[in-house]
């Protein structure tokens, strides 16, 4: 998305993570799945992520990986390819295909990795990724061990293509084009970018290359950044005309609802075009107001931003950007019908929205009218539910607060405490999605004796340990006394929460197995699912309870850290990630099923069958 210097200086978006939370701990599609902890990079599932704190060394060691990059069509060499290999203990390493599609990585430390591979016009793959949009296979090193045949295959990418013009008929320019897929995310079936978007040139055309083959909706939005953006500047002044009308977020075929979206299916390599899209004329309206703050006076310097809901889809795009002028006034213009939060963060600086493992930040300057040198020294935020339906919402008055405080401490079973205690970060995620996201920080450091402290919170937010030490696994959250793990915690404006208790065990649980077929021949390639035998724990935020697994080269798979309980296990020969999110799919896996129990500090080893 190309914005102007002058505007990029005022608004710098970036988008750190977006997720899917189904919990296979991978990445597919340009999109960071989570489980259990939350995770950044795609370590094997159960392993902490491959990200470190000041306090913890890359490990090496003497084993090797080795492979060839070929392709699908006709095992040609991929020169050039971008082979990224991850894990608890090296973080993120990359490679280059030389002139055979071969890469190498050495000096590897025993542990578990996770391998892919990506090249322009190819469609992104994992090593054992068989399928589109399917996790691909762990790679289980020992120290020493040498795997030489590492190899990994790409599909040429399938790609969708059209035009996108107006209700004349007339071409529109830099329109954002997305293809997006339905994906489960907390019990509820979503729109999601699959990780491919585009803008429209001057004829309005687009192309979205690199496509695995599957089924997609494709979504325009023409977002006019200089009129959006304009108000940056703060309200008040000269005031130009705005167009009555413009353009509500459009799916092929030329529909706003997502309802009434029309699928499109391309196979490996196709090239589909006219997907042509007619943006609905929508009539504009603009949102004013005034921000008083915790004082009971004006706000000045303010930023405000309307951020839509995400009912049915998934979209991070911003609907409207603002200052707050020296009386505290705002003017957001060009709105198009729709359900908002409207968010308030007093005084520049960044302002991060966490939503459902991912985090999104919103950079911005001090530029604008200059606070009063009274200006408040710490943050306010403030987020409040706006409906528009195309009249002018006037008068609103918003009250801004620093928001929660919440502070707590790591404790830890028994009598042994980890090193390295500062290393950790606690996070604290947004539990519902419904409602779009929400202002605050959400992060915060460890310190040395344990405790820990995150400002700003607003909402219900689950607590979760990111980069845990290796060797303990969080046992439950508790504030005074009451168990949270699962629930989380409904933080309101000014009311500070204490006595956080988040306890970590050194009691793991670990299942292994395999999976043969009907014939009792041990099988390499499947996908095993494991899901709490509560259905009422399906559909949990940041649900920690329910993974998938791939087998490693060897044909084991491995879960770790699931909290003690009762649980399902089922093999299948291929589900789409995320998709074993659905609590109908669960409810039709269920009498199928392999029922066990998971004791605290318990292992347990499965021999599944194949389920067709």
């Amino acid at each position: 998305m190309f914005v102007q210097n002058r505007v990029m200086r005022l608004f710098t978006l970036v988008v750190c993570a977006a997720a899917g939370l189904a919990g296979a701990g991978t990445a597919v599609a340009g999109q960071i799945e989570v489980r259990q902890q939350i995770q950044v990079a795609a370590p094997a599932p159960g392993e902490p992520p491959g990200m470190f704190g000041p306090n913890r060394p890359l490990k090496t060691g003497t084993g090797r990986i080795r492979g060839r990059v070929t392709s699908i069509e006709n095992g040609s060499a991929v020169r050039r390819a971008q082979v990224r290999i991850s894990g608890p203990d090296i973080g993120s390493k990359a490679a280059m295909t030389d002139q055979d599609g071969r890469y190498e990585f050495r000096d590897l430390p025993a542990g578990r990795f996770s391998l892919s591979v990506s090249k322009s016009g190819y469609v992104p793959m994992q090593y054992g990724q068989n399928r589109p949009f399917e996790p691909g296979k762990p790679i289980e090193l020992a120290e020493g061990q040498a795997l030489d045949k590492a190899n990994v295959s790409l599909p040429r990418g399938s790609v969708l293509s059209g035009r996108v013009v107006d209700e004349f008929g007339e071409p529109v320019a830099d329109a954002v084009v997305m293809a997006m897929r339905m994906q489960y995310i907390n019990g509820r079936r979503r729109m999601v970018n699959a990780g491919r978007s585009n803008q429209t040139n001057d004829l309005g055309q687009f192309r979205l290359y690199g496509l695995p083959p599957g089924e997609y909706y494709v979504s325009a939005t023409l977002q006019t950044m200089d009129l959006a953006m304009g108000d940056m500047m703060g309200s008040g002044g000269p005031v130009g005309s705005s167009p009555p009308s413009g353009y509500a977020p459009t799916y092929f075929p030329s529909t706003p609802s997502p309802a009434d979206a029309q699928r499109v299916t391309v196979e490996t390599g196709q090239e589909l075009g006219s997907i042509d899209i007619g943006l609905a004329p929508v009539k504009l309206a603009k949102i004013s107001g005034t921000v008083m703050g915790s004082d009971g006076k004006p706000l000045a310097g303010a930023t405000v931003m309307l951020m839509p809901n995400m009912h049915d889809t998934m979209f991070f795009m911003p609907g409207g950007t603002s200052r707050t002028s020296r009386d505290g006034q705002f003017t957001l213009s060009n709105v198009v019908p729709g359900d908002y939060s409207l968010q308030v963060r007093a005084m520049g600086g960044a302002m991060m929205f966490t939503d459902m493992g991912g985090t999104m930040a919103f950079a911005m300057n001090s530029s604008g009218p200059p606070p009063p040198s009274s200006a408040r020294q710490e943050p306010e935020f403030a987020s409040v539910g706006v409906t528009v339906a195309g009249e002018d919402v006037s008068g609103l008055v918003v009250v801004t607060s620093h928001g929660a405080k919440a502070t707590g401490r790591i404790v830890f079973e028994g009598d042994t405490k980890p090193e390295n205690i500062a290393s950790m970060r606690i996070a604290a995620p947004q539990a519902d999605p419904d409602g779009g996201p929400v202002p605050g920080i959400g992060n915060s450091s460890v310190k040395e004796d344990g405790t820990f402290q995150i400002d700003g919170l607003i909402g219900i937010r689950v607590l979760r340990v990111m980069m845990p030490i290796k060797g303990w696994q969080l046992k439950s959250v508790r504030v005074n006394g009451m168990d949270v793990t699962d629930s989380g915690v409904d933080f309101k404006p000014g009311e500070d929460v204490g006595g956080i208790e988040m306890e970590l065990t050194r009691k793991t649980t670990a299942i292994s197995g395999t999976v043969s077929d009907d014939r009792g021949q041990a099988l390499k390639d499947y996908t095993v699912v494991v899901f709490p035998d509560d259905p009422q724990k399906w559909a949990l935020p940041m649900n920690r309870w329910m993974a998938s697994a791939r087998p490693d080269q060897d044909g084991q798979f491995k879960f770790n850290n699931l909290p003690p309980g009762g649980y399902y296990a089922i093999a299948v020969d291929y589900i789409a990630s995320g998709e074993w999110n659905d609590p109908d799919w669960l409810e039709r896996m269920r009498p199928k099923a392999t029922r066990f129990s998971l004791d605290a500090s318990g292992t347990k080893t499965l021999d599944l069958k194949l389920e067709k």
